[in-house]
Parts: structure tokens; sequence; C-alpha cells
């Protein structure tokens, strides 16, 4: 059984303030927007790290969304909450590095004011001082959000009860981030409908950059009900292939699905994350050499149904700091449904926020999926915001291999691990205004599936 994200704490902190730079003699405006997560529960009396990411902004010299550093949390046994974050300023990198000294004798003004010192390599190049604004404290407590108590046992485990017709599937995706290699690990259990023996079986795919990808197939035994992995351990051979990595989950769960889809199996099929993001350890050895994995990002998914859709397509995107997003769509194989256009499934996890709020906000709402090669789309909205999703497979960065169904119809599947996307997010304030956009170049996860 896989660990489960310990339970967490988050929250969106906005500061504004001055600086003065070093031999200037005037102040420059400064103002933080920032995301704070912690692995575990904020409580006030122990010391809590947790990390920071946010856009930092200096009039006139810097305006970087990316910024990234860490937070320690004290206010009981070390009396501080101490920022340290690092961002970029005209080509240069900057850390900023303060501490609020918190006073029970002064308990508002040691909570919300924060002097800080610039520095570029260690050398200061400026001092200022930050405060939490009045008007920004509705949207900071509002803001605050903790992670879900840990997923029952069913939600992990296999998920076939012996009923024939029926197909599970456990599968790996991650993108080696030194050398942008991408990884496909899928292990598959299929009941026929007719009663026939269990199929177990699975594949490795493997996408080098700058070369042609390669795959191989394994077999197991009828009775192996879930991969070959035991405590956050992945294991396995397939032909010249082996693999022996350890998963660390690194953020929440995500139903892509409706999450009741998942657990009352009423749905063609279902499909969910353990963990919307986690991290990859190991060595790979594949007819090149060997790949060595540190802490490589990616997730691993699972499937349960009926069999494969009509036509499906399918993106995993990690758009890093924790933030993903997660599309499925797909047109069901039963009789009736077959010629409806595809049904859109949609999680953008951002901030620590699933966007639609509700598994069925995609598939009910005005999304729309033009599924094809070597190109696929995604476009959709709610009332307050609206996504276009564009998806590129590379013929030469593309595997193609066939699924049997438990009917044993077949169906074909066309899957990039070094895909190629562009996300764009905007929001409605009395126009459509930008809310975040992300390219993607051959570290997108995709597929595209047929008959």
């Amino acid at each position: 059984m896989k660990t489960l994200p310990r339970r967490g704490t988050a929250f969106d902190e906005r500061m504004v303030g001055t600086v003065r730079l070093a031999g200037e003699a005037g102040v420059r405006a400064v103002r933080l927007d920032l995301t704070v997560r912690a692995d575990r529960v904020l409580l006030p009396h122990r010391t809590t790290e947790a990390r920071l990411h946010g856009r930092a902004r200096i009039d006139g010299m810097a305006d970087d969304p990316a910024a990234a550093g860490e937070l320690e949390i004290s206010p009981v046994a070390r009396r501080r909450i101490r920022y340290r974050l690092e961002f970029a300023a005209e080509g240069r990198r900057l850390t900023l590095d303060g501490w609020k000294s918190v006073s029970p004798y002064r308990p508002l003004t040691s909570m919300t004011v924060l002097p800080f010192t610039l520095a570029e390599d260690g050398r200061e190049v400026g001092r200022g001082t930050l405060r939490f604004p009045l008007t920004a404290l509705l949207p900071f407590l509002r803001s605050w959000r903790f992670a879900r108590p840990d997923l029952p046992e069913t939600d992990l485990a296999p998920r076939w009860d012996g009923t024939p017709g029926r197909t599970e599937v456990w599968y790996t995706t991650l993108t080696d981030p030194a050398s942008g290699t991408g990884l496909w690990l899928h292990h598959e259990l299929t009941a026929p409908a007719d009663g026939s023996p269990v199929r177990s079986h699975g594949w490795i795919a493997h996408f080098p950059p700058g070369a042609e990808p390669g795959h191989a197939r394994y077999t197991a035994p009828p009775d192996s009900a879930s991969p070959d992995s035991a405590a956050d351990r992945l294991r396995g051979k397939a032909g010249p292939y082996s693999w022996d990595l350890t998963e660390r989950f690194t953020g929440p769960p995500l139903h892509t699905f409706p999450r009741w889809a998942w657990r009352r199996p009423l749905l063609p099929a279902a499909h969910m994350l353990p963990a919307a993001t986690s991290r990859y350890t190991g060595t790979v050895t594949h007819p090149g050499g060997e790949l060595r994995l540190d802490e490589a990002p990616g997730a691993t998914a699972r499937i349960y149904g009926h069999g494969n859709a009509r036509r499906w397509a399918w993106l995993h995107a990690d758009l890093g700091g924790g933030d993903v997003l997660e599309v499925v769509a797909a047109v069901a194989n039963r009789p009736g449904l077959r010629r409806l256009p595809p049904l859109v499934f949609l999680r953008l996890l951002r901030n620590g926020r699933s966007w639609p709020r509700r598994g069925t906000g995609s598939a009910l709402g005005a999304f729309r999926a033009r599924i094809g090669l070597p190109g696929w789309s995604v476009t959709g909205r709610t009332a307050l915001r609206r996504i276009t999703v564009t998806v590129r497979q590379p013929e030469d960065r593309t595997v193609t291999l066939e699924y049997t169904d438990p009917d044993g119809s077949k169906a074909v599947c066309r899957n990039s691990e070094a895909a190629d996307a562009r996300i764009t997010v905007e929001r409605w304030w009395g126009r459509w205004h930008p809310d975040g956009e992300w390219t993607l170049d051959g570290t997108a996860h995709a597929e595209v599936g047929t008959r």
C-alpha cells in the first residue's frame, strides 16, 4: 500500500510595502502575492516549515510570477515568522529575507509587519518593510484550506471483485528533468465478459529526447491483481527493460471524474489520481543504458470500468509548484452513446484548489473537445473562468499500442510522454482577463485512443 499525503495546510497572503536599494535616494514599491503550503496542520505552539510560491514585484525592477522560497512559522516556540523568497529582477536573482518578530504585547503590529533585506549572491543590496493590508484580511481568511483526510484503503487497493467484463488499470507517467526522458509504466487486469481466465499484463514505454521511443510488454500471473509494487516501490521487467523506483506522493488526491463515480461504478469507467503530483527516484535499464531518476515529477493514475471508450483523449500536465491539469475527453462505447460528442472531464488544481469545483462541472458545462492527431484541443468555461488547452503529439514522439476489451473488441492507443501542450486560463471581471498561461515543450503526458 502506498503512503498517502499527510494532512496539510495552505493559505494565500498579500503584503505591500517599500524597499530602499543601495545607492538610491528614494524608495520603490514592493508587493508580494504568495501561496503558502505546509505538509502538516499548522498549530501555533510548534514550528512548521512551509513552501512559498507566488508573484514578487518591485516597481520598475521586478515582476516575477515564479517566485519561490520557504516560510518558518513559529509564533510561540521561536516567536517569529521567517520568510525567505527568491525571485528574478532584471536578469538578477534576488533573495528577500525577513521575519515578523511576534510579541504578546503588540500582537497586531508584530504579526502584520515584515522588515526585510534584499541580497544578491549573499551581498545586501537593499532594505525595506512589508505590511499586511487590512483590505487583504477577508481574502486571507477565505483562502485557508486543509488537506482532506487520508483516502480510504479502497481508493488504492485493487477494485476488481471477480465480476466478468471489467478492466482495472494502474499507470505511472513521469519526466526526467535532467535528460528530458519520458516514461510510461502500465499495468492492466482484464476480466473477459465470457468468464474465461483473467489477463494480467502491462508494458513500459521509453521516450528519450531526440530518438525514437521504444516499448516492451510483460505478462503477469492470472491472480496478479496489481502491479509489482509494495510500500511506495515500483519494480518490474519487460524485455530489455527493467525498473526499480520509489514513489513519493506530493499532492492531494485528484478525482478527474466525480468522486462518487470512483466509489460507485455506475458509469462505463472512472478515473482518479491517488495524488495529483508525485516524485520518482531510482533506476530504469533500457537498451541504450541506464537512466537514473532523482525526484522526477509525474503521477500515478487509476482506471476502473467496463473497457475502453469508443475514442478518447487524455492529458496530464504538471504545471509546477504543485499545480496540475488533468483532462479526460471520451465517447462511450455503449450503444446509443457512440454518436454523441466527447464528454469532457477536466480538473485544474491550482494553489491547492480544484476547478471546476465539482467533478461534474466540466462534464455538464460548456466544455468541448476536438480529438485527433497530431493535435487535439479542449475548450470550456464556467460562469467566471474559461480555459483553452491545445495538445500536440508529434509522430516521432508517439508509440502505438493495442488494447483488448473484456468483450474481445480492440482499441488502439497512441501515447506520448513527450508531448507539447499550451494552456491558457482567463477570468471574467467585466471582461475576460488573463489568469494563467503555461507552455509545456516535450514534458506533457498525453494520448489519443480510437477504434
